[in-house]
C-alpha cells in the first residue's frame, strides 16, 4: 500500500474516498482513531492509503478534482 494523501481535514478524506470509490479503486483509511491522542483537536493528520497498482490513477483522479495530496 502506498500512502495518497495526507491531511486533517475529515470532509476532505471522505470526498476523496467517494471520487476513488466511483472510480473503482480500493481505499484505507489510516489514523482515523488518533483523535483520541491529540484530544479530538484534529491536529494528527489522517491518511489515505491505495494499493501500489492503483496509486498513479488515483493521484490522477485526485489531480483532476483539485484535491491536495499533502503530500
Amino acid at each position: 500500500m502506498k500512502e495518497l494523501m495526507r491531511t486533517t481535514d475529515p470532509t476532505l478524506i471522505a470526498y476523496a474516498q467517494a471520487l476513488l470509490q466511483g472510480e473503482g479503486i480500493a481505499t484505507f483509511d489510516l489514523d482515523v482513531h488518533m483523535s483520541v491522542l491529540d484530544g479530538s483537536l484534529g491536529i494528527l493528520p489522517r491518511r489515505l492509503m491505495v494499493r501500489d497498482a492503483d496509486h498513479f490513477i488515483a493521484s490522477v483522479v485526485l489531480r483532476d478534482n483539485d484535491i491536495p495530496t499533502g503530500l
